[in-house]
């Protein structure tokens, strides 16, 4: 059975300093649906924007980041088994920072807990460690935290759900011309100094960071594909009926 893993960004299942329940029920149910054709892991953000519903403090603030994050890990797991028990299914959470990706030992460790999960049919949900990870919460991103979890983990597809439908030929919000790919086999130099902001003032990726991952994992020979979370028909059709009625496939 195929691996895949699934980002989610905080701009996709929170809106308004709080958790978009409605998004979060939609997600959940589709990964269970997934979880019967492949082998499925969620790598999730939103745990500072799930700590922010519960904790009204300047999130601007380094040490109230951790916080937040300290505070809405939990719950956000707790929302997502919530959901998961209406099909019968439980999360696992799995904390990471790239240090962990830096010692093969400790990347083994996570792996054999993830293989276990799997074969026990539960949904392995990993996020980064904003709580201690202090580096991480100013300058990272789950983009790349997933593109490192598809290579080490032994996935053979990444896909990102995000505010971002697609990779554009140039910037969709500046020029009415612009163009989706469908296909992108190479990542150029140029395009990662382009600017594209996400659709939230929480989300810490935008478009470059997801280019990035891309990069990453078509040097190590595995796929990404970028599509909406927002309607999740078009990942449905790509996963489930292998269709590309829309996004973006990343493959050499």
């Amino acid at each position: 059975m195929q691996r895949i893993i699934i980002k989610v960004g905080s701009h996709v299942i929170s809106e308004d300093n709080a958790l978009s329940l409605k998004r979060l029920g939609n997600l959940v149910e589709f990964l269970t649906t997934l979880m019967k054709k492949y082998e499925v892991i969620l790598v999730t953000s939103a745990a500072i924007s799930a700590g922010y519903t519960k904790l009204n403090i300047d999130r601007k603030n380094l040490i109230n980041k951790q916080v937040l994050a300290a505070i809405g890990q939990p719950y956000l797991m707790s929302v997502y088994n919530e959901f998961l028990s209406k099909f019968n299914k439980i999360g696992g959470q799995i904390l990471l920072t790239a240090k962990d990706f830096d010692s093969r030992k400790a990347t083994k460790h996570a792996k054999n807990a993830i293989d276990a999960m799997i074969n026990l049919g539960i949904l392995p949900i990993i996020n980064e460690n904003d709580a201690t990870a202090i580096e991480e919460i100013v300058f990272g991103d789950n983009d790349s935290l997933s593109a490192y979890a598809t290579y080490y983990f032994g996935a053979n597809l990444l896909v990102i759900l995000s505010d971002i439908d697609g990779f554009y030929d140039k910037n969709p919000s500046e020029f009415k011309d612009a163009k989706r790919l469908d296909k992108v086999d190479k990542i150029l130099d140029s395009w990662l100094d382009m600017s594209v902001k996400t659709g939230s003032e929480h989300g810490t990726g935008g478009i470059i960071t997801k280019l990035k991952a891309a990069k990453f994992l078509l040097e190590n020979n595995k796929k990404m594909f970028l599509a909406s979370g927002f309607d999740l028909s078009v990942i449905k059709a790509f996963l489930l009926e292998n269709k590309q009625i829309g996004g973006t496939l990343f493959e050499n």
